[in-house]
């Protein structure tokens, strides 16, 4: 994606795309087990750190698995439809514009999260503690 195309993007909603809200929406009523399991056990009701974490959020032309809009955090869970050439190389394209928006993007495989749940939720910990400590974020809202 150019400059241009990304200074085009409104970036007052995060980089929100309406016109994905549809499949968006279809992928919350069907997501994964190993999605189900990280929404459950460790993102679900700011159960990390305090952070609202959003299911299936449009992102510029992608639909981001989890978000943290207040870290401007993308959480991906990978199965083995990620695990093609052809797959890996769309990965890499998505998280380099993605990157170029401003956010960071970490990857779990399904077995990662199904497996280690905790190691998962550490890992994830680690990451935002990093982020607070090199980014100055937005002053934190009661209840959004």
């Amino acid at each position: 994606m150019t400059e241009v195309e990304l200074e085009n993007i409104s970036l007052n909603n995060y980089d929100y795309n309406k016109d994905l809200q549809p499949l968006a929406r279809q992928l919350r009523k069907n997501f994964t087990k190993a999605e189900a399991c990280l929404w459950k056990y460790a993102l679900k009701a700011k159960q990390l750190n305090g952070y609202q974490f959003r299911r299936q959020r449009p992102v510029l032309r992608y639909i981001a698995d989890f978000l943290c809009k207040e870290l401007m955090l993308i959480v991906e869970v990978d199965g083995i439809t990620h695990d093609s050439k052809t797959a890996l190389n769309k990965d890499k394209q998505r998280e380099k514009e993605l990157i170029e928006a401003g956010f960071k993007v970490i990857r779990f495989t399904d077995d990662e999260v199904l497996k280690n749940i905790s190691g998962v939720t550490v890992e994830l910990s680690k990451v935002i503690t990093d982020i607070e400590k090199s980014t100055p974020l937005i002053p934190r809202q009661r209840g959004t």
